[in-house]
């Protein structure tokens, strides 16, 4: 990489990214190179990676090219690549609206987890649709030291088990995966939310992200828990005709998911543009070795 490539940071309830711009994707970014950048001390910093791509220049998105220009190539820090990132989404549609090239208003996204619609509102807070979720049938077991629960096996594009727990000190430090059974419930890994009650359709979570480690926010795993709590509470909204709303609070701030009666989950909260810059290539041709 001889040329500089350009990078902006960027944080939705402090699940923070590393954003490079690439609309034509002329950049390889190989799992090393974006370990690197999402390095915490020797590199930029960050949870993941959004790769700013139009759909049509990138082979995996081609086909949603024609309802999405953009194509978020989401990946983890540890440089592996990830189906969906919700608060990822609502990052990458700031930056398209820092960089001028959406407005306001409604917009889509193309991700490996489907296109998803998007809402950036005048208060600053942006509203995704998020899809439907899928509940796989089967029971799943999560494990904390000699601490064991039941979890709610959630599927939003990627996923997740959803264990209510006691207190939220009981997920431990949540440094490496918890280990979960059965082994064939999640054949790629999974990301492990652990739930306290706050109060009426008001939870708090902590998340293992996969890839990624105890990450301050995961949008897509507060989806999964407003719908496994709304399960558990008997609401169903493709069953009564009435949506459902959770407050969900997270290590970094606060979301709020919304299940409507077609299924349809949509998730609001805020997205922040940080800082931007230059990364220099002699260090990322080193650091990436």
């Amino acid at each position: 990489m001889s040329t500089r490539i350009a990078f902006l940071k960027g944080h939705g309830t402090e699940n923070d990214f590393v954003i490079v711009p690439d609309p034509e994707n002329a950049l390889d970014l190989p799992p090393a190179t974006v370990a690197a950048l999402c390095d915490r001390r020797a590199g930029i910093g960050g949870d993941g990676l959004l790769h700013v791509v139009r759909s049509a220049a990138h082979p995996e998105a081609k086909e949603m090219a024609a309802e999405a220009e953009w194509f978020m190539d989401y990946r983890n820090g540890d440089g592996s690549v990830a189906e969906m990132c919700g608060n990822g989404v609502r990052v990458f549609a700031r930056y398209l609206q820092h960089a001028g090239l959406v407005a306001e208003g409604d917009l889509a996204i193309a991700t490996r987890g489907g296109v998803k619609s998007v809402h950036i509102a005048k208060d600053g807070d942006v509203t995704v649709g998020m899809g439907r979720a899928r509940l796989p049938e089967g029971d799943v077991t999560v494990s904390v030291g000699e601490r064991s629960w039941p979890a709610r096996n959630v599927n939003m594009g990627n996923p997740h088990a959803v264990a209510f727990v006691d207190d939220l000190a009981h997920a431990g430090d949540l440094f490496s995966p918890p280990p979960f059974s059965p082994a064939s419930a999640y054949p790629d890994g999974v990301n492990v939310e652990f739930v306290v009650d706050r109060g009426p359709r008001h939870v708090a979570l902590r998340v293992h992200e996969r890839g990624s480690g105890e990450t301050r926010s995961c949008g897509t795993g507060a989806c999964a828990v407003a719908v496994a709590a709304a399960r558990r509470d008997g609401a169903d909204p493709t069953a009564t005709g009435s949506p459902v709303t959770y407050t969900v609070d997270v290590p970094g701030g606060r979301l709020v998911i919304t299940e409507q009666p077609d299924g349809e989950i949509e998730m609001t909260g805020p997205a922040v543009i940080v800082a931007e810059g230059e990364i220099e290539p002699g260090w990322l041709e080193t650091a990436a070795r």
